[in-house]
């Protein structure tokens, strides 16, 4: 088959290998000038890092460089696309600078897209289409009042992804607004520049230490099936169903112990930072870890946390630029960078294609994230944020390749759409609407890829499922999930 790809990161990347492998020729189009996704070169805000390790955040057969840090910079990630991009000869398929503007189906069902790259506007007609754009494609900047009168006087409003010059923030009023992963690292990373750096949270969340008590690697407890295990999933069964029911006492005693642990080695109640709710409310959408050094710099005073607390307006008086806080507190502002999340968007298909693959919520109506039932010969990849992003991406890869070579069996049209609603409500419910429109399954990461591997009649071994409830995931141990995949798609071929 022809088959076009939108977005060069992880799942892009993955999606145009496999593809590639068993037969299929493939178009990979990405609209800036190098791969990596929401790891571009282009998205490369200082501070930015990885929340993963480095033997977890990885794809199965491309280990990351030894000499890396355990928890890789941004820059880092991207030279590791890049690497797996030419190991595997991906670059001769990829368009660089090369934005699809509008993807349309036609005759026999297929996909046409209009491009517009370096040579000019084109199109190109094929027979799948797989969008792998990410659901962090699109920066969501919120508006404030007064905001134009604010940039009109040189001042600067921009999200946290595009502001990648520390040198623009040095001896400035820097107001960061949000508290999740972004706000935290470009605060830490632009602090010592700035004349003064605030953090205005509208909320704060929990946040768990890269290292519990300074020893234990965060991984032992969260990138295990006992740490999923931990929170309620859709269907509970076996130990699971044990510890959200008789066993929950002891469930309550570990996720009280983990919060008392996090509040004492933050040092939370002296710098008035608790969260409000429960430890476990870390994973309601997605979880955050601390940003090396932010709480020491609030404490010496470099960074100011302004807590339950939104800018009001922005305004310009005597010459100076000044935020407005709900509480009423006016601070200095030169910049305001927002990390206020993305939005999950895929603005090439028309209103119509839109309408068939959302619910009427906005939600992304995708069967095991990855196929909308009610369109055809289209399906979307890494529309699934997990604490695996990478080995999520490559399992949906191969989920896609053996549905086009007809190696899936599928329930009906009906029946996938019933199981994708039931699984939007209770995905809204447990995140408090924090489900990104649906395509976040945090902290269920293995639980998403067990439910994919089920469907390509894959199960894990029971040994290495045994030793992935105490140890975290090796992606390296589902390196043989690809070859079996293509080896039976080649034998029925």
């Amino acid at each position: 088959m022809q088959i076009a790809i939108i977005g060069a990161g992880f799942a892009g990347l993955t999606t145009a290998r496999h593809m590639r492998d068993i037969g299929h020729t493939v178009t990979l189009f990405e609209k800036v000038g190098d791969v990596g996704g929401v790891w571009s070169k282009s998205r490369l805000y200082p501070g930015v890092s990885t929340q993963n390790g480095k033997d977890t955040y990885c794809l199965s057969d491309h280990p990351m460089p030894k000499d890396y840090p355990e928890w890789p910079s941004g820059a880092q990630v991207q030279a590791y696309l890049e690497s797996y991009a030419q190991r595997f000869d991906l670059m001769p398929l990829i368009r660089l600078n090369t934005e699809v503007t509008a993807a349309t189906q036609g005759e026999g069902d297929r996909w046409t897209l209009a491009t517009q790259g370096p040579e000019g506007a084109n199109s190109a007609t094929f027979d799948r289409l797989i969008i792998c754009n990410g659901i962090f494609s699109s920066p969501a900047i919120p508006r404030f009042d007064g905001d134009a009168d604010f940039v009109a006087a040189g001042g600067t409003i921009c999200h946290s992804s595009q502001f990648l010059n520390m040198d623009d923030a040095r001896g400035k009023h820097v107001l960061v607004v949000g508290y999740g992963k972004s706000s935290c690292d470009v605060a830490m990373g632009l602090a010592d520049a700035t004349a003064s750096m605030t953090v205005v949270a509208r909320e704060i969340i929990w946040k768990a230490p890269k290292k519990f008590a300074g020893v234990l690697n965060y991984k032992y407890l969260l990138l295990t099936r006992m740490g999923e295990a931990l929170f309620p999933y859709i269907r509970l069964k076996g130990v699971e169903a044990f510890l959200h029911g008789a066993g929950k006492p002891v469930r309550n005693s570990m996720v009280g112990g983990v919060q008392a642990l996090t509040t004492k080695q933050l040092g939370l109640k002296k710098l008035g930072l608790v969260p409000r709710g429960p430890f476990d409310r870390i994973a309601r959408s997605t979880v955050s870890l601390v940003t090396d050094g932010f709480f020491e710099a609030v404490a010496k005073g470099r960074i100011a946390v302004k807590r339950d607390a939104q800018i009001s307006r922005l305004f310009v008086q005597d010459g100076k630029r000044t935020a407005q806080l709900s509480t009423g507190e006016t601070l200095p502002a030169d910049i305001i960078i927002c990390g206020t999340g993305w939005t999950q968007s895929v603005p090439f298909l028309d209103a119509a294609t839109q309408a068939r693959i959302m619910d009427d919520r906005g939600n992304f109506r995708l069967y095991r994230c990855i196929l909308p039932p009610k369109v055809s010969n289209l399906a979307f990849n890494g529309y699934n944020s997990s604490f695996f992003s990478p080995l999520s991406a490559e399992m949906g890869a191969l989920w896609i390749a053996a549905w086009l070579a007809g190696d899936l069996k599928l329930p009906s049209v009906p029946e996938m759409l019933d199981t994708t609603d039931k699984r939007l409500r209770w995905m809204e419910e447990r995140t408090e609407g924090k489900h990104a429109r649906g395509t976040n399954i945090i902290p269920f990461s293995m639980h998403q890829i067990d439910e994919l591997l089920e469907d390509l009649r894959l199960p894990i071994p029971a040994m290495q499922r045994f030793m992935e409830w105490q140890m975290p995931v090796k992606p390296g141990n589902y390196a043989r999930v690809a070859t079996k995949v293509k080896a039976r798609i080649g034998m029925a071929r």
